[in-house]
């Protein structure tokens, strides 16, 4: 199964179903079931910036699968979609005019039972066992 490696506190937000759109400066044809895995960095500031406190961030293991339904061009079009759906979460691509890049659309999260993995760029592939919490 194809894999994303992602800085927490970002997939933790995408596991918890906060935030529906992951930002790359690259497309990608795949569409379907996706992992998310939980990189070992974390950007403290964002922490703080989204108001999370008292939560256990998971680091350098798959905690979610998704479904990657789509990759849009972000645009100002797209932008002004991203501000009405959650102006924070999303606030560093709305406000950054100059980044170009592709939101991959990430829908039906489903929590699984951590899976400890060194991750990757890019998609990656994992042939193991996921089990659903």
């Amino acid at each position: 199964m194809k894999v994303l490696t992602i800085k927490q506190p970002y997939a933790f937000l995408i596991a918890k179903g906060r935030k529906k759109y992951e930002f790359r400066t690259w497309k990608t044809k795949y569409r379907g079931n996706l992992l998310i895995h939980a990189g070992k960095s974390v950007d403290t500031k964002a922490i703080a910036n989204f108001g999370i406190q008292n939560e256990h961030f998971d680091l350098g293991c798959i905690i979610a699968m998704v479904k990657l339904t789509d990759v849009i061009e972000v645009d100002d079009e797209f932008r002004e979609i991203l501000r009405q759906e959650d102006a924070i979460i999303y606030k560093h691509v709305i406000e950054d005019k100059s980044w170009c890049g592709y939101a991959f659309k990430l829908e039906d999260v489903c929590l699984i039972k951590p899976i400890y993995i060194k991750g990757k760029l890019g998609l990656w592939n994992y042939d193991g066992k996921v089990e659903d919490y």
